[in-house]
């Protein structure tokens, strides 16, 4: 018998969500953020870059406010208003303090309870490779809700009028190949297919195939493969981390 995830906690009303480039959180997560946003909870998105880096037939500086306008669009299909960018370089994402720091910042701006980031780990279920970027957002975003916390650590955000903030109650990895929680992702399904849809440009730079069905298909896939170890039902995994 499969093992059962268990629901995502929903004593919270503030998520951050911090990723590395426009479209990552659409690749499953907004299912659950439109859940969330449904419930009156508030969410709020950082990208560390404006993905000027991934359309191979657009050049980066065409590239950034596009995906930008994408992004923004998409966030909005899911109820999120509030998205900023971090102008880290795409692709070439270092870890470390500098990047540590202005996620920190973020945090001590939006005062989240739950902060959710992507795959922090070498692979993506053992079989595809993750990107450079991708593990360095998320490891400097699971450092940074401890950083957040401590006024000791980057001063310099305290005299910026950034005081502590340590309520980061969890800290919640999408995609992650070890999930431990869930969320129902049946009412945010459709809404889901509709923000992917908005990283037109991307989705026809990556792919001949009509965007609505690429859209569909790879997000109806992934939800349902979580459905076994969730009641059956559709469902967006996350490794959980609590605080």
């Amino acid at each position: 018998m499969t093992e059962q995830l268990a629901p995502m906690p929903e004593d919270w009303q503030r998520a951050l969500a911090v990723v590395a480039h426009p479209d990552d959180l659409e690749y499953g997560a907004a299912a659950a953020v439109a859940a969330w946003t449904d419930a009156g909870k508030e969410v709020a998105y950082v990208l560390a870059t404006r993905g000027e880096a991934g359309i191979d037939g657009i050049s980066p500086d065409e590239a950034a406010p596009l995906r930008e306008r994408e992004q923004i669009a998409s966030a909005a299909v899911v109820g999120v208003t509030s998205v900023e960018f971090l102008d880290h370089r795409d692709g070439v994402i270092e870890y470390g303090p500098a990047l540590r720091r202005d996620i920190a910042a973020a945090i001590r701006r939006h005062r989240p309870e739950l902060v959710v980031t992507l795959n922090h780990r070498d692979t993506f279920g053992g079989t595809f490779w993750n990107t450079p970027d991708h593990k360095a957002v998320g490891r400097a975003t699971l450092d940074a809700a401890a950083d957040a916390g401590n006024r000791w650590i980057f001063p310099e955000l305290v005299d910026q009028g950034l005081q502590p903030w340590n309520g980061v109650r969890w800290v919640a990895v999408a995609a992650s190949p070890q999930p431990t929680h869930a969320v129902d992702a049946a009412a945010g399904r459709e809404r889901a297919v509709r923000s992917l849809l908005e990283h037109r440009a991307y989705i026809e730079g990556l792919t001949d195939e009509d965007p609505e069905t690429y859209a569909r298909t790879f997000l109806d896939q992934m939800l349902s493969a979580s459905a076994e170890s969730f009641g059956g039902r559709p469902a967006v995994t996350f490794e959980v981390f609590a605080r």
